[in-house]
């Protein structure tokens, strides 16, 4: 476990990124942006009032950090003027986007657009509507990506975990995306696979669950759920035709290699997947619980993927350990 995290951030230091933290009146994020600049996991750009973080955290050593107070800084009117070229359209005017660059999370995604850092962090005192609603509205999706979704990477427990022999898994989309149709659990499945490699570099293996196993249940009386997964495959495979992915699977079926030789004898996935696509939110959310709680799994996450850049949201009860991993599998996404 702990070798896992510490690789982690090992292989986001070598890449010497530059990530920002939109929060700079939250303790725990100032001391995340000390910790991390000390360790050297990522350059970090802290937005806030300088002042205002002496207050909050008046212990905490902010050498090597740079502080950014859009309230104060020369790069207000230029960010505000990218927002006005972005939102224009949309009824913005150079007096709202000025006004509206100076909101902490609006200015460090003005920031990320504009190349000036490699990351964005944000939501440890925001909602989440509040954090990426900047991302969609300036950063906006990838080319040839029609949804933003997330996935947990989930770190197996000390000691390790027979059905997980990379020492992590990805599992999603366990917070977005409420009932994704076939065409998204496709995105999803093939946007996670790519995040699971460039953050650990594992080699995606890449499962379809559902409570059925190659056509071995049917609820098409009533939410027909078995072939959207099984339409999802089939895109899937279509948008990644060189990805291992397959399905529809039970999670048994997905990892354990002998139920996998009953189940599904004829699948190169079947019993050693290590990327887990859910159904939708509820199968997605009750799972990763599960495993973290129950199974003693680690959950990173949730880590955002589909944005043209690389921008994550925190939990609100994250703790400081908590953020610097999120910049580290930030970063590593970056680089990419």
């Amino acid at each position: 476990m702990a070798s896992m995290l510490e690789q982690i951030k090992k292989n986001a230091a070598s890449l010497g990124k530059t990530i920002v933290l939109c929060e700079g009146e939250d303790r725990r994020v100032i001391e995340a942006a000390a910790q991390i600049t000390k360790e050297g996991i990522a350059k970090i750009v802290l937005v806030g009032n300088e002042e205002e973080c002496k207050s909050v955290a008046p212990d905490v050593n902010l050498d090597g950090v740079t502080v950014v107070d859009p309230m104060t800084s020369e790069l207000t009117a230029k960010y505000a003027n990218i927002l006005y070229e972005a939102r224009k359209a949309k009824g913005m005017t150079p007096e709202l986007a000025l006004e509206a660059a100076k909101d902490r999370t609006m200015f460090g995604a003005l920031m990320l657009k504009a190349g000036d850092v490699d990351g964005y962090v944000s939501g440890a005192c925001h909602s989440t509507a509040n954090t990426l609603r900047p991302g969609l509205q300036v950063i906006k999706t990838a080319p040839n990506t029609n949804i933003v979704s997330s996935c947990f990477l989930m770190i197996a427990p000390e000691g390790g975990n027979p059905y997980c022999p990379d020492g992590a898994v990805v599992f999603a989309d366990c917070a977005l995306n409420i009932c994704p149709t076939a065409e998204q659990l496709a995105e999803i499945a093939v946007s996670s696979a790519n995040t699971g490699k460039a953050i650990t570099g594992i080699e995606p293996k890449v499962a379809m669950l559902s409570f059925s196993t190659k056509g071995s249940g049917n609820d098409s009386k009533f939410n027909n759920t078995v072939a959207k997964v099984q339409k999802a495959v089939e895109v899937a495979k279509e948008l990644a035709p060189n990805m291992k992915i397959d399905g529809e699977f039970q999670f048994d079926a997905a990892i354990v290699p002998k139920v996998a030789k009953i189940k599904a004898p004829d699948s190169e996935i079947a019993g050693q997947a290590n990327v887990f696509v859910f159904p939708d939110i509820n199968a997605g959310n009750i799972g990763y619980k599960i495993a973290e709680r129950m199974g003693g799994f680690i959950a990173v996450g949730p880590i955002c993927q589909g944005f043209a850049k690389p921008l994550n949201d925190l939990s609100r009860g994250c703790c400081t350990e908590d953020i610097v991993l999120t910049v580290a599998v930030t970063a590593l996404q970056a680089g990419v």
